[in-house]
């Protein structure tokens, strides 16, 4: 190994210790609490150290804010083939209420505490579907299984891996659209918004608010999705009723019997 290879390989051992004291930092006392120095004692560094690192604390919450949008994206994958379109909604959303359950101090830094690291991800997501709605403009329409590979090729290609996450939502959604299940008053766009605020709503209630929900968190979240796409078994066909039997005929009365003919008399013998 030589000398350059062994500085970068120790110059990028630091930079993830620094990231990992602060990522356990921001799970133990939240991101307020995120500091420069703190983070310097906790990895026995001075803070001018640092800042050969990073330049900033706020560079250290854009890197920790793309790994959540990683884990983000992971919980995404399986689900991003999912064919129907809206049950793959139904999964994407239970997946994102799961990561922010699961992930409170990540969901809150990547989402809630500065709108430039939640703004980057969905202007890069935003300005995705609307170049792919111009692309498909006046083009007929692809079968769901290929738009949903479509879909899926395309995030992954995305060095962003909070538009990619989010690329993978908009392409459920051009496809329910494209598809006429939703409204073509407003563009996918306006749809992921509204979805992903759906979505947000709910995990924010639940991290903030002690006495959301009072049902069980499964419950209004199904019944939130049935909302938006309909029961899960809303497009099987009610099995067809029976026809009715017809009515049986009445029984035929007996035909009445014939009245014998009164035998004629025998005529008198002539005398």
């Amino acid at each position: 190994m030589g000398i350059a290879e062994r500085k970068n390989r120790q110059k990028q051992a630091l930079r993830e210790r620094i990231l990992d004291a602060s990522r356990r930092i921001v799970m133990r006392e939240g991101f307020a609490a995120l500091s420069m120095r703190k983070i310097a004692d906790a990895i026995e560094y001075s803070p001018a150290t640092l800042y050969l690192h990073f330049a900033s604390r706020d560079e250290i919450a854009q890197a920790l804010c793309e790994e959540g949008y990683a884990q983000l994206l992971a919980t995404f994958e399986p689900h991003a083939r999912i064919a129907d379109p809206a049950e793959r909604l139904k999964a994407l959303g239970r997946a994102y209420i799961a990561f922010g359950v699961e992930h409170p101090q990540t969901y809150r830094l990547i989402f809630m505490e500065d709108p430039s690291y939640t703004g980057a991800a969905l202007g890069g997501a935003a300005r995705k579907a609307q170049a792919s709605a111009d692309e498909e403009a006046g083009a007929e329409v692809e079968d769901a299984t290929t738009s949903s590979a479509s879909s899926d090729s395309a995030a992954h290609t995305d060095d962003d891996p909070g538009a990619a996450a989010l690329h993978i939502m908009l392409g459920a959604l051009e496809e329910l659209k494209a598809a006429g299940r939703l409204s073509a008053s407003a563009d996918v766009g306006v749809w992921a918004e509204a979805f992903w605020a759906t979505l947000h709503g709910i995990v924010a209630l639940n991290l903030t608010c002690p006495v959301f929900p009072t049902a069980p968190l499964d419950t209004v979240l199904n019944l939130t999705l049935d909302v938006w796409f309909g029961p899960s078994n809303a497009g099987v066909e009610p099995a067809a009723k029976a026809a009715p039997e017809p009515a049986a005929k009445p029984a035929a009365e007996p035909a009445a019997k014939p009245t014998p003919e009164p035998r004629a008399k025998p005529k008198a013998a002539s005398a």
